[in-house]
């Protein structure tokens, strides 16, 4: 595994260093994708932006492959107008900001695009943009991954409270773990999963008191650091596997 003292950041490279990067054979590229969102009482509205950054950013420093800037806005349109803080981008809006991206990243001369997604309602627009950048830029690469889609592990650690999980026990521990001053413990309030049961899909003031769910109230930062060093683990060995992955009939010849 290729150790660098720092994530390598695109928007931090002049145009030469990233041409650089490109001719020494590196074609991959992260973008995060987070949103602002409310999450609670007790979290700033920031939480999926920062958990896709510090993922992203965590892999980059151990792989080498640069980090494109996070976008910090994303589909929160279940959030609702209930609770200031939200800004929300329809789901064509996403999915068009993401595909006028990758024409830009394929102009550079990348190949490969890691969607990093922070927030789950982002899914469905980011593969909408997957769909339309896969049919119109064939040689490019593309793929999509949520945070807690990375490994099985990951996935239990996001969930273990609570299925339809935010501003829970998971996500507080990260944020305790990356920016322990924007959390107050104080207001940390547990709310059971009430959708659980449901079939139809609600907006989250229908569903949350207070904008949350799950048991934030046990989070703590060293459950936030696991979490945050087994996504960034997991994710760099498949990435830097995916650097060298041929497609699939490609391996049969």
């Amino acid at each position: 595994m290729t150790q660098t003292a720092q994530p390598v950041l695109w928007d931090e490279l002049s145009w030469e260093q990233i041409a650089a990067l490109r001719d020494g054979g590196m074609d991959m590229v992260i973008l995060p994708v987070g949103s602002t969102e409310q999450h609670g009482l007790h979290l700033p509205v920031g939480v999926d932006t920062f958990s896709a950054r510090a993922v992203a950013e965590g892999v980059s420093a151990r792989t080498g492959i640069p980090v494109l800037p996070t976008l910090a806005y994303g589909c929160s349109l279940g959030h609702s107008p209930k609770w200031p803080g939200t800004l929300s981008l329809r789901p064509e809006t996403l999915a068009r900001m993401v595909y006028e991206l990758a024409e830009w990243i394929v102009a550079a001369g990348f190949k490969r695009l890691v969607l990093l997604n922070g927030h789950v309602t982002n899914w469905a627009p980011l593969r909408c943009a997957l769909e339309n950048i896969r049919h119109d830029y064939p040689d490019l690469r593309i793929a999509l991954r949520s945070l807690w889609g990375i490994s099985r592990e990951v996935h239990t650690h996001y969930h273990q409270d609570a299925e339809n999980f935010h501003a829970n026990c998971a996500e507080t521990s990260l944020m305790l773990a990356l920016r322990p001053e924007l959390v107050d413990m104080r207001k940390a309030t547990d709310e059971p999963d009430r959708s659980a049961q449901c079939f139809f899909a609600y907006t989250v003031d229908k569903e949350s008191m207070h904008g949350g769910v799950g048991k934030p109230s046990a989070a703590d930062a060293r459950q936030g650091q696991d979490l945050l060093a087994l996504c960034v683990e997991q994710l760099s060995k498949q990435l830097l596997k995916a650097l060298q992955e041929k497609t699939p009939l490609e391996t049969c010849i």
